[in-house]
């Protein structure tokens, strides 16, 4: 029985989707997305005769119903998701939902948000000696947070922070922030990424708030907070121990 593939799109930049996820999508019958997520471009992959069905006005349950009668039919069925669909992809219930029906599917990763922040701003954000951590979260709103997994928790780390799902409570969010990190700490704003009209704004932390509200940036906005964006804003150096002549190793 051929499964169904839960694909995650990227960001939005079609180029940044990954081969077997658009192999996937060139060959599929019927493709049911996230279409206020995923730009229509990504959609330049598919067969022009593939069912091409858009899910934002739709409950779990008439999308999972679409996607369990393709699959039924004898169709390869794609099930596009933006970014990766580990994160924050909301397929927990959808793969549970699928293996009740005894319907197989698999899952092909995608680029995320926070890496292709990392790129555009030409930043590592595990820089040696500074920052070793990465923390992926969001701020407590309609979804809650566990309590251990507050945000004002996890600045007490100062690692390298990409907040998810949190520009409609900034300022709720930068408060909890500066209760750890410097207020100069250097802060992207990172707006629709991989879109055409993909918006990056470094700005210190003291001024998120502020610039997010300013600019309306109330959707699809992942914030990066970080000492590495500071190590590189004052042209420090970083070396890793990997290139050291001093460093024995059996591969580099």
């Amino acid at each position: 029985m051929q499964p169904v593939y839960i694909v995650g799109a990227g960001p939005g930049d079609p180029d940044l989707i990954t081969v077997k996820g658009r192999n996937l999508l060139t060959k599929a019958d019927v493709v049911v997305y996230a279409n206020s997520l995923i730009p229509d471009s990504m959609l330049q992959f598919c067969r022009t005769d593939a069912e091409i069905i858009p899910t934002a006005s739709k409950s779990l349950e008439e999308i999972l119903e679409i996607i369990i009668d393709r699959m039924r039919s004898q169709k390869l069925v794609v099930r596009l998701h933006d970014g990766d669909p580990s994160l924050y992809g909301a397929i927990q219930e959808q793969m549970f939902a699928l293996s009740e029906a005894q319907v197989p599917f698999e899952i092909i990763p995608g680029v995320s948000a926070f890496q292709l922040a990392a790129a555009r701003l030409q930043v590592e954000l595990t820089v040696p000696e500074l920052v070793q951590t990465i923390i992926l979260t969001r701020i407590s709103g309609r979804t809650q947070v566990p309590e251990r997994e507050e945000l004002s928790s996890l600045a007490s780390h100062q690692a390298s922070l990409c907040l998810y799902l949190s520009a409609h409570h900034v300022e709720n969010a930068q408060a909890k922030l500066m209760e750890h990190y410097p207020a100069d700490t250097t802060v992207a704003i990172c707006y629709r990424l991989g879109w055409d009209d993909e918006k990056i704004l470094t700005l210190p932390l003291a001024n998120m708030a502020l610039v997010t509200q300013k600019e309306n940036l109330t959707r699809t906005t992942l914030f990066v907070i970080s000492p590495a964006l500071n190590h590189v804003n004052k042209g420090e150096k970083g070396r890793s121990q990997l290139y050291s002549s001093h460093y024995k190793r059996l591969f580099r």
